[in-house]
């Protein structure tokens, strides 16, 4: 996947979320910018994450991000690749140590657009996040990165709880219950 690529599947793009459909002429916008996938763009940028779940779709694996302090999917920051798809991956393999990592589809699971706040000299700015499905076998060992304080496969009617009403998260969950996903 690059850069064009990604316009395609921005392009179309699906939801019935409003609150994606919001987002997505926001992010055709940036996928024009030449920083868009770079950390100096300090408005904002593209990150690219993770709705790891098992295969029958019981369990997600979420992390609980040292910095932010929230249960959130597995992802982060572009860092220049254009490929979010690949930035995806990486990342998952990174944050989890998991090598049973399978892409269930090739086109966007989701998308995302949240404020990241301050910290020390990184000033309050935006991720743009493009999140793909992907499963995972839930009995291999997971190892933590130093990004993380816990990691974690959540059941599905757990999720709601552990995440103090995260909406793009509980969006995600109940995308995953959605039959038309997996036909």
């Amino acid at each position: 996947m690059n850069r064009s690529q990604l316009r395609y599947l921005l392009e179309h793009y699906r939801t019935v979320f409003e609150e994606e459909q919001q987002f997505v002429a926001e992010f055709l916008d940036l996928v024009e910018d030449p920083l868009a996938f770079h950390r100096e763009r300090t408005a904002g940028h593209f990150t690219a994450s993770s709705w790891i779940v098992n295969k029958t779709r019981t369990h997600t694996l979420l992390t609980l991000h040292k910095k932010l302090n929230k249960w959130l999917q597995l992802g982060g920051h572009a860092d220049g690749n254009d490929n979010l798809l690949e930035v995806c991956l990486n990342e998952a393999r990174e944050e989890s140590g998991l090598t049973s990592l399978r892409l269930v589809d090739r086109t966007i699971f989701d998308i995302d657009r949240h404020l990241i706040p301050s910290k020390g000299e990184v000033e309050e700015h935006y991720h743009y996040d493009v999140r793909f499905l992907i499963e995972a076998e839930m009995d291999e060992s997971l190892t933590m990165s130093d990004e993380s304080t816990e990691l974690a496969w959540i059941s599905f009617d757990m999720v709601e709880a552990v995440v103090n009403g995260n909406v793009s998260i509980l969006r995600m969950l109940e995308k995953t219950s959605r039959s038309e996903i997996f036909s």
